[in-house]
């Protein structure tokens, strides 16, 4: 398949720019893979399609605020700077992206916090790319929390607020995970509410972790599918995780993956006798058409941008383009709200 396929125009107002609150009123569409089937509910109802013994696999990545405001020295021009990855801990060495690039030079030092601390821009890596080293002594990952800011996409035209460091957050995140600069979108549905309401079902909660990282922002630019690389990314599946999915599998249970990361987690983790194996590692696993999922059979997913990973993802899940064109544009007719703070979709 082509890129070219899967662009389209989504309306300016049908783009979320905050969170559904309560975040189980989201929208949820309900897809049968098999029929074609399409359903409107909310997501509060998604417990009524699980039954005893089924599992819900979430991404326990904790997003940090990576947006960095700081001054140039000598010129006091504003740059951007976008916390990507930690390098080196001890060294204080960092991937970014800086805007606007132009400026930014190798020797180049920004400073941050009313000029307590700077970076300086050691490498260019990408047009925006730089590798850089932080001069802070103390805890730089507490002075991060206090002074960065969520790193929204561009899309959502607002500034970010302290609110959304709750809001762009998954309820599961976890304070040892943190390395993420979006969360598993698919997630920001789940309240403590609906956890509650599955296990008192007797349905599983298994937690997987992929750090999303740079690949977020990134848009596909070959028309050959075959021919993108992702960027890789750091995952972790547990034993305990596997074990509680591979028991689901064998007893013919449900598997509901939440979102496009747990999805590439699970599916850079298979044994050949089609079970999760225990793994930790970097992944750049590109999942597009066609493809045949090994894992999860049930799948909870947002609705993104066209011509997107997690786009072309959701579309190699559902097995059939037609049927994903007509449920975006009932989404469009129907209000549904689209992307990181939008609504939900579940293809069973």
């Amino acid at each position: 398949m082509k890129l070219s396929e899967f662009k389209f125009t989504v309306p300016k107002n049908a783009v979320a720019k905050f969170p559904a609150d309560p975040r189980e009123s989201a929208k949820l569409m309900v897809i049968n893979k098999e029929t074609g089937e399409i359903e409107d509910k909310h997501f509060k109802d998604i417990v009524n399609y699980m039954d005893k013994g089924d599992v819900i696999v979430v991404n326990e990545t904790k997003v940090f605020p990576a947006r960095l405001f700081g001054k140039k020295e000598k010129t006091n021009a504003k740059i951007e700077v976008m916390l990507l990855r930690e390098l080196k801990a001890q060294e204080r060495i960092w991937d970014v992206l800086v805007e606007p690039a132009r400026k930014v030079r190798i020797g180049n030092k920004i400073y941050f916090d009313n000029n307590k601390f700077y970076c300086e821009i050691i490498d260019n890596t990408t047009s925006r790319g730089r590798t850089v080293r932080f001069s802070y002594d103390g805890d730089l990952h507490k002075v991060i929390e206090r002074i960065g800011q969520m790193p929204l996409p561009e899309y959502i035209k607002r500034e970010p607020t302290e609110h959304d460091k709750e809001t762009y957050q998954c309820v599961f995140a976890n304070d040892s995970k943190v390395g993420s600069i979006a969360p598993p979108t698919a997630g920001l549905h789940f309240s403590e509410k609906i956890l509650k309401a599955a296990e008192k079902k007797g349905v599983k909660i298994a937690k997987v972790t992929l750090n999303i990282g740079q690949g977020i922002f990134e848009q596909i630019e070959v028309e050959d599918l075959t021919k993108h690389r992702m960027y890789s990314e750091y995952f972790e599946i547990t034993k305990d995780s596997a074990d509680v999915i591979n028991k689901a599998l064998k007893a013919k249970k449900n598997v509901y993956a939440v979102g496009s990361s747990v999805v590439r987690a699970l599916e850079s983790s298979v044994l050949t006798s089609g079970i999760v194996k225990p793994n930790k590692g970097w992944t750049d696993k590109f999942i597009h058409p066609p493809y045949e999922f090994k894992i999860a059979n049930r799948f909870i997913t947002n609705l993104h941008l066209p011509a997107s990973p997690a786009l072309l993802l959701a579309t190699a899940y559902l097995g059939n383009k037609e049927t994903l064109f007509k449920a975006y544009k009932r989404a469009m007719k129907s209000d549904y709200r689209f992307f990181a703070y939008g609504d939900a979709m579940m293809i069973i």
